[in-house]
């Protein structure tokens, strides 16, 4: 079995960010899962959040949620 590459790794990080954060949306706003992809999605976060350079992604989900409402 090969080992993962960086991407990934990243790619995997990412995606599961990306799903815990969009259940604390529906969790705090009451609001549906198409709403709070919207804005998970439409957050400046996702730029960052997906640059695997900037490697945010290994943050916690629960950092990044606080993050993405201070931004």
């Amino acid at each position: 079995m090969n080992e993962p590459n960086h991407h990934q790794i990243a790619t995997y990080l990412t995606d599961y960010a990306i799903s815990e954060l969009v259940k604390y949306v529906i969790e705090d706003t009451g609001c549906t899962i198409e709403q709070a992809m919207e804005r998970v999605y439409n957050s400046p976060l996702m730029q960052a959040l997906q640059d695997e350079e900037g490697e945010l992604y290994v943050q916690s989900p629960a950092y990044l949620y606080e993050l993405m409402n201070q931004i």
